[in-house]
């Protein structure tokens, strides 16, 4: 690994770890308290991950507004 983040290449490889989505993960799961699919189905569970995102996403944007 030291030897890695000797060379720029490996320097730029460990930095894309700074681009993780996990934190939004955890956000819906704690925030949104979203845990679990309640419908079945892969269409079911599409719609409703696309309901859970999205209020996620309205949840950012009021988020950025405020801040502004």
């Amino acid at each position: 690994m030291a030897h890695r983040l000797k060379t720029p290449e490996g320097r730029n490889l460990y930095a894309l770890r700074k681009q993780t989505p996990e934190p939004v993960f955890g956000i819906i799961k704690a925030v949104l308290g979203f845990r679990q699919f309640l419908l079945r189905g892969f269409d079911n569970v599409r719609g409703e991950w696309n309901l859970v995102t999205m209020a996620y996403n309205v949840k950012r944007l009021f988020a950025f507004a405020g801040a502004a």
